[in-house]
């Protein structure tokens, strides 16, 4: 990774640790969820099977401030039946910051909201990737939307070429009288390189709010994970089949 990049990513994260003395934050939340689904796509070397049964516990924390916003996360997934020990620990880290705070000017006008850079980094998982993310972003005025981000990454990948990745997230809620739905989730799409394919992930969830109906809205969800990955981490057909995955899932806020 060059000086330049490492220099971004720098400056992406002091802008998350370190703001000014007169920073506002806006918002913190965190979540503990659970999901379970027997769809999930697996790597088929041995001729056991395509599909594998796996359980999902995550830890989420998305926060919001003047200089921008940051999410977290990180899970455990359990496998099961033959999978059993397929377990590993995965996170990422994405700071983005706000260049209408940083500059002291405000450049977004219209649709568009605010102009970011954005870092990532991505650890752990069955491979113990270190993989590390910058570039541009942009927040988005959509009407009936709650945000909607793009942002357009080069991605330095500890265990395979470099390539460049674009990831769109969005939230989005809906009332029906006492009934509460919340839809939101990413796309990510990368590059093919010399060792691997370009990889293409649809990954939205349909939550109701359970604790709305008990005065408590934003607390409790119940619902579906829907993951449409093509060329699973990469890996063309032959390897990894195109998962089509459907997630039961609860999700509890604090």
């Amino acid at each position: 990774m060059s000086t330049l990049q490492k220099t971004l990513i720098a400056a992406c994260i002091a802008g998350a640790f370190v703001p000014s003395a007169y920073a506002e934050k806006y918002f913190s939340d965190s979540s503990i969820s659970v999901l379970y689904s027997d769809d999930y796509a697996r790597v088929n070397f041995d001729g056991a099977g395509k599909k594998t049964s796996q359980t999902f516990f995550t830890f989420e924390n998305a926060s919001g401030h003047d200089w921008g916003s940051t999410f977290f996360f990180v899970d455990r997934n359990q496998g099961h039946g033959k999978d059993t020990d397929s377990d590993d620990l995965y996170g990422e880290f994405a700071p983005n910051l706000s260049l209408s705070w940083l500059t002291g000017s405000k450049l977004g006008g219209g649709l568009i909201k605010d102009y970011t850079l954005s870092a990532q980094y991505e650890f752990g998982g069955g491979t113990n990737v270190n993989n590390y993310m910058v570039g541009p972003g942009i927040d988005w005025n959509i009407p009936g939307f709650m945000y909607v981000g793009t942002r357009f990454y080069y991605v330095d990948n500890s265990e395979t070429s470099d390539d460049y990745q674009t990831t769109v997230v969005w939230g989005k809620a809906m009332e029906f009288g006492s009934t509460r739905i919340l839809f939101d989730g990413y796309i990510d799409w990368s590059t093919a390189e010399d060792d691997h394919k370009s990889d293409f992930h649809f990954n939205p969830q349909l939550k109701l709010d359970l604790g709305n109906y008990r005065g408590k809205p934003g607390v409790l969800y119940a619902g579906i994970e829907y993951s449409y990955w093509n060329n699973k981490y990469g890996l063309n057909d032959d390897v990894m089949e195109t998962e089509n995955a459907v997630s039961a899932l609860v999700k509890f806020h604090f």
